[in-house]
């Protein structure tokens, strides 16, 4: 058992990475889980908690964060009006399939190889955010029909792969598609919780070792890890809304890009590395 002062230390920097995620989902629209899963993941493993679960635990324990977080937001956004509900409900359900069948995917995995997802997947999202360009488009409205039924679930699937709400790949998504940005974003934010929450619930029926989990762990849901980061993103994830309406984040996200980047590359490494 980890002793008491590890655990506070563990505590205050889960705290700082709730406040961190939070401004990040807001502003940037990112998703906060970017952020939560690697440090989720260096937290457990820190503690002591390295079994071939520990992935689908910091992927749990992040959508269950982003339910909250993403409620605070799409909250915020609207209350300016900047969320497309048309496009929110008509790609719901699709997400929602996705989300399921990623949830029972993820559940069958075991940690390296979540682990690798994780990685190539956020290699991709940062090296978009990091040369994408706000002119490039797919079309110039969100697709119906037959390319709607195959997007949605893709997004609902590879966020929950990756455990993080729909802002990693829903914004540059309604961004090909002329969706203007502040307007992506927000809407984004009602992608997480239609991520989130039946990803969630099925986590929670999750079996985990016991001998592997951190304590207060229901199914593959931390709670420890979850009041102490919501807590923070209660507080911040409207500053980073009203930040993401008063500023340009341009440079910001090519930094973020940079730092999620060298993320990616380090999860990989330890991943063919050990």
């Amino acid at each position: 058992m980890p002793d008491t002062i590890l655990l506070i230390e563990m505590a205050v920097m889960l705290m700082v990475i709730g406040a961190f995620a939070g401004v990040l989902a807001g502003l940037l629209g990112v998703g906060g889980g970017i952020v939560l899963v690697p440090a989720f993941f260096y937290a457990f493993q820190t503690l002591g908690y390295d079994g071939p679960q520990l992935m689908q635990m910091c992927l749990a324990t992040s959508l269950a964060t982003i339910i909250v977080t993403s409620v605070r937001s799409v909250l915020s956004h609207n209350k300016k009006g900047a969320v497309d509900w048309d496009i929110l409900r008509t790609w719901a359900p699709g997400i929602v399939i996705g989300a399921v069948v990623g949830m029972f995917v993820v559940s069958g995995l075991r940690s390296t190889t979540l682990q690798g997802i994780f990685g190539v997947l956020a290699l991709i999202v940062g090296l978009y955010m990091g040369f994408g360009r706000a002119h490039w488009r797919l079309g110039q409205a969100m697709p119906t029909g037959a390319a709607r039924a195959a997007l949605s679930p893709a997004v609902g699937f590879l966020s929950v792969l990756m455990g993080i709400g729909g802002g990693s790949f829903g914004v540059p998504l309604m961004s090909l598609y002329n969706t203007p940005i502040h307007r992506a974003v927000a809407t984004a934010a009602g992608f997480g919780v239609v991520i989130a929450v039946p990803a969630v619930i099925g986590f929670l029926f999750t079996t985990i070792d016991p001998a592997t989990r951190p304590p207060l762990t229901i199914g593959a849901v931390n709670m420890v890890a979850f009041v102490l980061v919501i807590a923070m993103t209660l507080i911040t994830a409207p500053i980073g809304a009203k930040l993401a309406h008063s500023m340009d984040p341009k440079p910001l996200k090519r930094v973020f890009a940079v730092f999620l980047v060298l993320v990616a590359l380090n999860m990989l490494r330890k991943v063919f590395l050990g």
